[in-house]
């Protein structure tokens, strides 16, 4: 699997000191917590849920000073780069910064007057803490709103720069944008729109995108149009849902274009009349084993002789069904000839086998882990 399409040249953005977003970098998994950020033990313990999963940076919501004043007791308990969500009130942000926070994000259309973004951004700069201008559909400034008769692409794209404008006079450039909407055409058209226009960063995300199922194909449609075009450097699929499914999904979303490469990669037949083996179970159990593992692997479980040989012989392990049996292959060769009821074990008998040995994944060494 090949990567082919050019990525959109954008300029470098670092958080914390250690994950690049922009510049030709892989494009980086985020999340958000769903805790009450003032509830420090129930937030760190998500976080690192989150860490586990893969998520590279986490964005928790600062809705008062409490939350606030509970930011540098969060930072000092997790290790991924602590990104803080402010809406409204300027002085959280500032409280924030004081505080550890290693990003932020602000949306200046619900921030107030320019003096207090002004403000924000001073603080920021003396910290070198990158700020995400993040403009959503829902919160445009009202007269972009009333001169484009809406939530148009063209106002989410002025909004967006206008205020890249207010920080580009300060001499700021340590920014990524983000220009989200729940429609997704809407979303195409605002951030293809503003990569022609710019050279910052771009956080890709369809917002208020729904639940696991509905949201996660909004999500893969929307932002896997854009990586397909080579824009996107950081990305974030919104689900209402535990959070690790949204690192779950974004990796999904990212190995198939061949962006990124984290866990396994899981073949699974469809099934038709020819499958002779309980397959839909099968595959649960599978998945579910495996969703820890961090190391590129590559599995097919097929339920028939027909397509199964040639899927195992592009993947690392693999089982192809028969009557009642399973073979069980490494590569091209068939290893074992186990039982149906002994099939799950035999295949995760040497995925292990196949971890603990070492051995290369049959993934081109061109994608990024």
């Amino acid at each position: 699997m090949n990567q082919a399409f050019p990525r959109r040249k954008s300029r470098p953005v670092t958080v914390a000191g250690k994950v690049i977003i922009g510049g030709g970098a892989p494009v980086v998994v985020q999340s958000m917590t769903t805790t009450d950020t003032r509830d420090v033990e129930a937030t760190v313990a998500q976080i690192r849920r989150l860490e586990e999963y893969g998520c590279e940076i986490v964005r928790v919501a600062v809705l008062d000073e409490k939350a606030a004043l509970a930011v540098p007791e969060i930072k000092k308990r997790i290790n991924l780069p602590l990104v803080c969500d402010i809406h409204f009130d300027y002085k959280l942000a500032l409280l924030a910064i004081r505080g550890g926070a290693d990003k932020l994000r602000i949306n200046p259309g619900n921030i107030g007057a320019e003096w207090k973004t002004r403000e924000v951004v001073k603080a920021a700069a003396e910290r070198n803490i990158p700020i995400r201008i993040g403009v959503n559909t829902g919160s445009l400034p009202k007269d972009l709103w009333e001169k484009h008769g809406g939530p148009k692409p063209e106002a989410i794209v002025e909004a967006a720069l206008r205020h890249c404008g207010i920080l580009e006079d300060m001499g700021y450039n340590s920014v990524v944008v983000s220009l989200k909407s729940s429609d997704v055409n809407e979303a195409l058209a605002a951030y293809r729109l503003f990569a022609e226009k710019s050279i910052y960063p771009l956080h890709l995300g369809i917002t208020e995108a729904g639940s696991a199922f509905a949201g996660s194909i909004k999500s893969a449609v929307g932002i896997g149009t854009l990586l397909a075009e080579g824009i996107g450097d950081t990305i974030r699929v919104s689900l209402a849902e535990d959070p690790v499914e949204e690192v779950k999904v974004a990796f999904e979303i990212l190995k198939s274009l061949g962006l990124r490469q984290r866990g396994p990669v899981i073949i699974a037949c469809p099934t038709c009349g020819r499958c002779e083996i309980d397959m839909f179970p099968l595959l649960k159990r599978v998945e579910a084993e495996m969703a820890k593992i961090s190391r590129p692997i590559r599995v097919s479980v097929m339920g028939c002789v027909v397509n199964g040989p040639g899927e195992a012989a592009v993947a690392d392990v693999g089982v192809a069904g028969g009557r009642g049996i399973g073979l069980i292959y490494r590569g091209d060769k068939v290893v074992k000839k186990v039982k149906e009821e002994e099939i799950f074990d035999a295949l995760m008998e040497e995925v292990h086998s196949f971890l603990a040995e070492g051995k290369s994944a049959a993934l081109p060494e061109s994608i990024p882990v």
